[in-house]
């Protein structure tokens, strides 16, 4: 995909790329192949669990499994749509770091703003979590009347979330406003919720945040530094380096990008080890898929039993209390 690095703000660099040097003259990096072997490996092993086991399981989960029954649990369900569309352009990515990109300038393009897509849609979906955990645990009595209309709002917001990440592909104050704003949001009313936890002193309570919490260090870990090297890169554009010194600054460049390519498959885990409710969920999911598979092995009368008791025990299971999924 081969822009001058003028024009390059969130996405891949090309392998070759032509950089500026002390003696007027350009530094053509070639890829180290072992790199590029390690990247491919890396990318596809994400693209593998982030799309055919982690998003998709968690996708099921709410529609099939558990409904959408708190703000959070829309946000999260979104966040899980984000993740997977940004997973679905990484064998694009995985396609360019292998051969020249063939594909022409649109879809490019199209694969460079799917990263800022999947970043700034995350970043303000953990800030409309963060908001709605704040009001629902730091001001508890005063928001109670609000939450029978908490699904409309949460739906609405989610829409605005969507058109404002589109929205904010183009470069124009992309990471004060998508990135920054929303990250001064959570730590605002993350570090509320801790006060106000720790002074509560509930367990409960504790246990319904801290998959919250969670998943916005992961998604702030995973992206920050990646963001903050893509900043540092920018504003060093027109200044005179050597190549040994660009040539580094770009590996550490390819890392960052691949920690935070890495996030969009970590959710589903965290979900998995810390929040109770999603590992029942998941264990009825495998029961139910090893329930269907006897309708294709067994006789159609022992198919019906065991449809009855998969049916039976996903009854149960949507008979369950009304708090987010992912809650321990």
């Amino acid at each position: 995909m081969t822009e001058s690095p003028a024009n390059v703000t969130f996405g891949d660099y090309d392998n070759g790329a032509e950089t500026y040097i002390d003696d007027g003259g350009f530094c053509i990096m070639d890829p180290d192949p072992s790199e590029v072997i390690a990247k491919t490996l890396i990318h596809s092993i994400i693209c593998g669990f982030g799309l055919l086991i982690g998003n998709v399981l968690v996708m099921v989960t709410y529609i099939f499994y558990k409904r959408t029954k708190t703000m959070t649990d829309v946000y999260l369900f979104n966040v899980a749509v984000a993740d997977l569309i940004f997973v679905a352009t990484l064998p694009f990515v995985i396609y360019n770091e292998q051969h020249d990109w063939s594909m022409g300038r649109a879809a490019c393009k199209v694969l460079r703003s799917s990263y800022s897509i999947n970043l700034y849609s995350g970043m303000l979906l953990l800030a409309c979590i963060s908001c709605d955990r704040y009001i629902a645990i730091v001001r508890a009595t005063r928001s109670f009347g609000a939450r029978s209309r908490a699904l409309v709002y949460s739906r609405l917001i989610c829409s605005a979330v969507w058109v404002f990440a589109v929205a904010l592909t183009l470069p124009t104050l992309q990471m004060a406003v998508g990135f920054l704003l929303p990250l001064c949001v959570m730590a605002f009313c993350c570090s509320s919720i801790i006060y106000t936890l720790l002074r509560a002193q509930s367990n409960q309570r504790h246990k319904a945040v801290r998959v919250v919490l969670a998943v916005v260090v992961v998604f702030v870990v995973c992206h920050l530094p990646y963001n903050v090297t893509l900043l540092i890169h920018t504003l060093s554009l027109f200044k005179q380096r050597s190549c040994d010194a660009e040539n580094l600054k770009l590996k550490f460049l390819n890392i960052c990008r691949t920690v935070a390519y890495l996030h969009c498959c970590l959710n589903p885990f965290l979900y998995a080890f810390v929040g109770v409710k999603f590992r029942n969920h998941f264990r009825q999911i495998m029961l139910d898929l090893w329930c269907f598979s006897k309708r294709y092995i067994y006789t159609a009368r022992s198919s019906r039993g065991t449809s009855e008791i998969c049916m039976s025990e996903l009854k149960s299971s949507e008979g369950s209390n009304n708090m987010s999924s992912f809650s321990a």
